[in-house]
């Protein structure tokens, strides 16, 4: 069996379990307890499960609503975190944005912005800031649809974010925690996002403060590679502690 069908299995049986150990898992899969301790630890990497002594157990994780219902969610708290956002960017700046609805909504306050070039493989985006009489150089970036959120998604999406360079990485987070980072719900939205910090010197993160202390199912990066948190209002406690640490700004 393949790694990546292995450790699918693994992640059935933790969700079903609740918990497993490493020595049941060799037995299971007919496998070393290294080559178990190396699939848990994979899967970790990504935030998709919580390594424990001997073993790993599933998160209680953050999953979200569809698109529609989540545009009409928190819209106060979206036009403070897009007014904040159109601070940071300047004129001219080149951005990689990512499919959401706090990115969407923070696509109208770039109003404010001129002559732009924004990298997207959201629909929605690209309509908006092509509507805006600011002159700004849109890039759609190509492959599989999702008609959910009006986005395109997968391996020939990534491979286009590789051919350009970014100022900001503008991305949106389903859950951010002081030990794991931030997360998505969604495993080829995290690639994506992923892939976009890689291309930009700077990677910002438009989290709602709802967002604080969760965890979703697939890691985006740890603290340390964002380096501007912007919300509506300011994180507290370890969070708060955590991305100090990590010299993250937050606005």
């Amino acid at each position: 069996m393949k790694p990546k069908d292995r450790q699918a299995r693994i992640l059935e049986i933790v969700a079903r379990q609740g918990e497993v150990s490493v020595e049941a898992l060799a037995a299971m899969f007919g496998m070393s307890l290294e080559t178990a301790r190396r699939d848990l630890q994979a899967l970790a990497s990504v935030g998709a499960l919580q390594k424990i002594r001997g073993g790993a157990r599933r998160f209680k994780l953050l999953t979200e609503g569809s698109h529609r219902e989540r545009l009409v969610e928190d819209a106060g708290a979206k036009a403070e975190i897009g007014r904040k956002l159109a601070e940071i960017v300047e004129d001219g700046d080149t951005l990689f944005m990512d499919t959401g609805t706090t990115t969407l909504a923070c696509a109208d306050a770039l109003a404010i912005r001129g002559g732009l070039t924004v990298i997207t493989n959201s629909l929605g985006i690209a309509q908006r800031l092509g509507e805006q009489p600011a002159g700004h150089r849109l890039y759609l970036l190509g492959g599989a649809y999702g008609a959910d959120n009006s986005q395109t998604l997968g391996a020939s999406v990534i491979e286009q974010i590789e051919r350009f360079q970014a100022d900001h990485a503008i991305l949106t987070v389903s859950a951010l925690d002081a030990e794991a980072g931030a997360m998505d719900a969604d495993f080829d939205e995290a690639q994506i996002a992923r892939s976009m910090i890689e291309q930009a010197r700077n990677a910002v993160v438009l989290a709602h403060s709802k967002k604080f202390g969760h965890r979703a199912a697939f890691r985006v990066c740890r603290l340390a590679k964002i380096d501007v948190l912007v919300s509506e209002m300011p994180p507290g406690g370890q969070l708060a502690d955590a991305l100090k640490a990590a010299g993250v700004r937050v606005h």
